[in-house]
């Protein structure tokens, strides 16, 4: 999706090249060459500006971002969309368990992309798919989508550096201890594709940190926290420990209360790629995490 910026330079501002301007607000080299091969994305008072040119204190510079890529592969389906928040860089979505993010072999249209689609395509909007924090199939809750290539450029920058900070939930066996943090590397477990464990021969770096919120009969309410993003490091780790996700078909089949691994995105944290505020957004539990909580008495 194109995207117009408009900035006004700050008297406080040192005089700066148009490029190197562009780079400190995140524009990275994709962008930049993109921009380079298409006409009259930079305007510098009211003329064409070139990224040599020289930026000035109450200049107006406007920048059209191009897009670069296309949508239009995905194939659109109609589904009922929980948008948590829209603004023209991003969207905020409550994801819904049995739900993946992206179409992959049987699941070409029954994924979140296929939904993203249709939707914009009724606003009459291109939209090329950006996920910033992917989210397992049957992992609810809050998940970050880009709008534009600038929007993702600087969102995935932050994921790199783990400045979106990201609190899960999830209800775990037994009885947690209090706290803790759990550094034990992950690697895809030998002869297949999908499954993950421990190993700390092979394994990549992954730390988890956690925390008992509530305990019940079964089951403990724990708040989690990522440092790394492995594939199923939630799911691995607390399974290391001795308290596995219920209803996780791969680590732990129990679906005596629940039929699919009871793991919310409950809260992200981040700074806006283009206003540069503090964002926050909580995702409300679903019905069957309450459930399968409160089917087992609190102690």
């Amino acid at each position: 999706m194109q995207r117009i910026l408009k900035y006004i330079i700050s008297e406080n501002t040192t005089p700066v090249t148009i490029l190197d301007f562009l780079k400190k607000e995140g524009f990275s080299r994709h962008i930049l060459s993109s921009m380079k091969n298409t006409p009259n994305t930079i305007i510098l008072n009211g003329e064409r500006g070139f990224g040599r040119s020289v930026l000035k204190p109450q200049d107006h510079l406007i920048v059209t971002v191009p897009e670069t890529e296309s949508g239009e592969n995905i194939i659109r389906t109609k589904m009922d969309l929980n948008i948590i928040y829209e603004d023209e860089d991003i969207l905020v979505i409550n994801k819904p368990a049995d739900m993946p993010v992206h179409p992959s072999a049987g699941n070409y249209e029954n994924t979140l992309a296929n939904g993203i689609a249709w939707y914009f395509a009724e606003k009459g909007e291109d939209f090329v798919y950006r996920c910033i924090n992917r989210l397992d199939r049957d992992t609810t809750g809050a998940l970050i989508l880009a709008k534009n290539p600038l929007s993702a450029a600087i969102l995935s920058v932050q994921m790199k550096k783990r400045q979106i900070l990201r609190t899960y939930l999830a209800l775990v066996d037994g009885l947690l201890p209090d706290s803790g943090t759990i550094n034990a590397p992950i690697a895809r477990m030998e002869g297949s594709v999908i499954t993950r464990e421990v190993n700390f021969g092979t394994g990549e770096s992954a730390i988890t940190h956690y925390e008992r919120l509530a305990a019940g009969k079964e089951y403990s309410l724990a708040e989690l926290h990522l440092e790394t993003g492995r594939t199923h490091q939630i799911r691995v780790h607390m399974k290391y420990i001795g308290h596995p996700l219920p209803g996780d078909y791969l680590y732990n089949p129990d679906y005596r209360r629940i039929n699919r691994q009871p793991l919310h995105s409950y809260q992200l944290e981040f700074t806006h790629p283009t206003t540069g505020k503090v964002m926050l957004f909580t995702a409300p539990l679903p019905i069957d995490f309450i459930s399968a909580f409160y089917s087992n008495p609190l102690k």
